[in-house]
């Protein structure tokens, strides 16, 4: 009698664990599938997920692939075609080149080439809306003058040809330039956002333009407000003294 109702038990634990195996290793199957499908991201989506390049938004792919929003841009990046089939995730054509030793130039005129694409990009109404919400985020960071107050700053390049300036953020309240304060965004070519960028957006919301702030620092000695050309006279009377002497 004991030997069965143990043998009867011992059959019941080993159908248990058998159906919690089963079950366990569908979910891990399931979530390994949900996982995989989940790590697959755009070329876009990677690019402007990289550490310093969050200044960046992403451009619609429709947009790239209308090739009116792209003239020109063919004869300014090598590699051009295969640049924007990696863009745009598609199969670079085989045309019997080394692919693997071309692999790091693509890829770098990819990114040069995104970037000029970018920056045709945030001068639309899309692009210009995806911006404004970064700006109202404080993503671009704040104006390190004491009388701006913290005012938020947008990005802007001194020159729209690529190679020339790196990215420098524009204060709309002083309406001065300034370099990033973190060195990981020193490396952003400044043709990437463009010379009208910042323009642009507040002609388009003009509500977001702050006011010139009315303060300014004043020098002064001794409670005293210095002359503009107090240095000047200052200069003048010492190379006067300069002559005494020599004379004497």
């Amino acid at each position: 009698y004991y030997i069965t109702n143990n043998l009867r038990y011992y059959d019941l634990i080993v159908a248990t664990i058998h159906v919690t195996s089963s079950a366990s290793s569908k979910s891990t199957a399931s979530s390994g599938s949900d996982m995989s499908s989940s790590e697959e991201v755009s070329w876009i989506n990677w690019f402007c997920g990289l550490r310093g390049n969050e200044y960046f938004c992403e451009v619609d792919e429709d947009y790239i692939q209308d090739k009116f929003n792209l003239t020109g841009l063919s004869d300014m990046i090598p590699h051009y075609k295969k640049a924007l089939d990696m863009i745009l995730d598609l199969e670079p054509d085989d045309d019997g080149d080394d692919a693997q030793g071309q692999n790091d130039l693509v890829e770098q005129a990819a990114e040069m080439l995104y970037g000029l694409i970018h920056a045709r990009y945030i001068l639309t109404n899309r692009g210009l809306a995806m911006m404004l919400e970064k700006y109202q985020n404080s993503e671009f960071g704040t104006c390190i003058r004491v009388f701006c107050e913290n005012q938020l700053m947008l990005p802007i390049g001194l020159s729209d040809n690529p190679g020339e300036s790196m990215v420098k953020l524009y204060c709309p309240k002083c309406q001065d330039v300034y370099v990033p304060k973190s060195s990981r965004y020193h490396h952003i070519d400044g043709a990437y956002f463009g010379t009208s960028f910042p323009h642009m957006l507040f002609m388009v919301h003009p509500e977001y333009r702050p006011k010139p702030s009315p303060s300014s620092f004043i020098p002064r000695l001794y409670g005293f407000k210095i002359h503009p050309l107090a240095y000047q006279l200052q200069v003048e009377a010492g190379v006067h003294w300069k002559e005494s002497r020599k004379r004497a």
